[in-house]
């Protein structure tokens, strides 16, 4: 009998790993180690990374199990992006190591649309062909197909390799936006106060307009999270470039200044979708597109009782909560509806959700509603399928799963604005480095330099550092190590700087051109009240928020908050994990977080 040759523990998760990629049909990916050691040059211990890396043209994000429900399949409408290589991957990772960090000017913080969407570029999005009723649904698929690689092919020739920033690939996806669209009367599209211009097409703008000649509605949401001047900075920017725009600002959680991040995230479990501030706003805009032609009392005077109502949802009976009916459609059904249907029928405004990942368009939809009938989560890509809510008799919400569309903005600033899961980025330090560049990273992390020895008295403003070092240092204060030889797992510190910066915990805000210079002219606006009192603060509390952070900024006696990393693939709001935090705030005890407190956004 021939002797058995020895099978190690990693050849065997080798061998496993092939095999779910064969049953998932990823035939042609193959997975690196993830304690795979890097050298850092003379003088350094080697730290651990644990990125993933891939060799497909195209990688598919967030695989979900199957069911056993063979009718759906859960991966359908998964996030499909180009990959890039491992050559280009690799070229960013020793940047990342090597390039020292230094301060950009406040105006590199100022960006046009037009630098983000270039006209000449063919910055389009695929459409849907046409068709009639007399075509099969094989025809009818086949056609979409072939239009959709004939846009992509007619996009990658107008741009070179490397100039288009990630954008989805995935047909499915794109199919669920145009029935969207042609289902709909009027469209939300929802972005992120703190960079709307990277999430607001304008060829998507002229096709709703001009094109289906439908209204669309810009939702500015999580104005929670940047300080009013800029707020109002942006709907004057946005509304004069596009004149035909409706222009409302939007938050989920009112009521918790910026300046208070850690604060904000424990008193949002406290706070019900009923208190939102900005959905009168967008029942007032829907009143004046539709001037009469569909009756929204109905929805204006749940609008008030939202707002007269004490409790969250989760405080009263189930007896008093308004029932929702939720329609779930078929792919027959929906690949049928024309784009020339009949506005407003059966007397029903039918509102359109659409808008990029992780902007909060089902956190959007629970406000509307005013309780939680939408899962929602930080991971991009959660929504998973199209679905329609009757808010009320003669008004109807469909939730469209989010899309990134193709422009020339820079990746990193991307995966700042959360369109990718930062659990499964193959190079997250460039990210972290354009951050670091943009903000007052050191006086917010507090952090030690790596070739900082203990005792010595070096001020880190003075040292030179690099994304890497950053991240070291992170992985060092926060105790990330390696399972097997416990070093500083700066993978897993990278990941977790880059979602404090999208959950807005760190804050990096855009602005619009010329915002540095009228500064002084948007912080003295007669309508900036307006703005403060939609974010649920007070102009003291504006006032005061910068004694508070010079307070929190001077406290020396910081303890550790146990590691709380939220799980990607959980059912719940990203600010909204941490379940065994107590209300009683005299109980708690501060935690290294309490040092995100800024008054401004960095």
């Amino acid at each position: 009998m021939p002797r058995k040759k020895p099978f190690s523990n990693k050849q065997k998760k080798k061998q496993l790993q092939v095999k779910r990629e064969k049953k998932r049909g990823e035939t042609g990916s193959s997975h690196s180690s993830r304690n795979a050691s890097m050298e850092r040059g003379p003088g350094r211990d080697r730290q651990s990374d644990t990125s993933d890396s891939e060799t497909t043209d195209i990688r598919r994000i967030n695989h979900q199990p199957g069911t056993r429900d063979s009718r759906y399949d859960p991966n359908r409408f998964r996030l499909h992006y180009e990959k890039e290589s491992k050559e280009e991957v690799e070229r960013r990772k020793k940047i990342a190591m090597e390039k020292i960090l230094k301060p950009v000017a406040e105006e590199e913080l100022e960006l046009d649309i037009n630098q983000i969407y270039p006209e000449d570029k063919g910055l389009n999005f695929p459409r849907r062909p046409s068709w009639n009723y007399g075509m099969r649904r094989e025809e009818l698929l086949r056609k979409e197909e072939k239009s959709f690689q004939e846009y992509l092919e007619a996009l990658h020739s107008k741009n070179p390799p490397g100039t288009l920033s990630h954008f989805e690939h995935n047909l499915e996806t794109w199919r669920q936006l145009w029935r969207v669209m042609e289902m709909s009367d009027v469209i939300l599209l929802i972005v992120d106060i703190r960079h709307p211009v990277l999430q607001f097409p304008p060829a998507l703008y002229h096709y709703v307009t001009v094109e289906l000649k439908k209204h669309i509605i810009l939702v500015l949401n999580k104005i929670d999270l940047c300080p009013a001047p800029l707020v109002l900075a942006w709907k004057h920017y946005l509304t004069k470039q596009f004149p035909h725009l409706h222009c409302v600002c939007f938050t989920s959680h009112p009521g918790q200044p910026y300046s208070t991040v850690l604060q904000k995230r424990r008193m949002r479990k406290k706070t019900g979708y009923d208190q939102a501030g900005g959905p009168i706003h967008i029942m007032r805009a829907c009143q004046e597109i539709t001037t009469g032609r569909v009756d929204l009392s109905s929805w204006e005077k749940k609008i008030q009782r939202d707002a007269v109502a004490v409790g969250t949802e989760e405080d009263r009976p189930d007896d008093e909560l308004e029932s929702v009916l939720v329609e779930h459609h078929s792919d027959v059904a929906m690949e049928m509806n024309s784009s020339t249907q009949e506005l407003y029928k059966d007397g029903i405004l039918t509102i359109g959700c659409i808008g990029f990942p992780n902007v909060g368009k089902s956190s959007v939809l629970n406000s509307l509603v005013g309780r939680k009938v939408v899962s929602v989560s930080r991971t991009p890509g959660h929504t998973k399928y199209f679905q329609t809510y009757y808010l009320t008799p003669t008004v109807k919400l469909c939730d469209c799963p989010g899309l990134v569309l193709p422009s020339q903005v820079n990746k990193q600033l991307q995966i700042l604005a959360g369109i990718y899961p930062v659990s499964q980025l193959q190079e997250p330090y460039s990210s972290v480095g354009y951050f670091c560049e943009r903000t007052n990273f050191l006086s917010v992390l507090k952090l030690r330099h790596p070739d900082q020895s203990p005792g010595t008295l070096h001020e880190p403003k003075t040292q030179d550092w690099t994304a890497w070092d950053v991240c070291e240092a992170w992985a060092e204060r926060r105790g990330y190590k390696t399972a097997k030889a416990a070093r500083n797992d700066v993978y897993r510190a990278a990941n977790s700087l880059l979602q404090l910066a999208i959950d807005g915990r760190l804050c990096l805000c855009l602005q619009p051109p010329g915002y540095t210079q009228s500064r002084d002219e948007w912080e003295s606006h007669p309508d900036l009240s307006e703005i403060i009192a939609l974010q649920g603060r007070t102009e003291e509390e504006e006032e005061c928020g910068e004694r508070e952070d010079e307070e929190c900024e001077s406290s020396s006696e910081l303890e550790e908050e146990h590691d709380r990393d939220a799980d990607d693939d959980e059912d719940a709001d990203g600010d909204d994990e941490d379940d065994t935090v107590k209300a009683d705030r005299k109980s708690l005890t501060l935690n290294m977080f309490s040092v995100l407190g800024e008054n401004k956004c960095l």
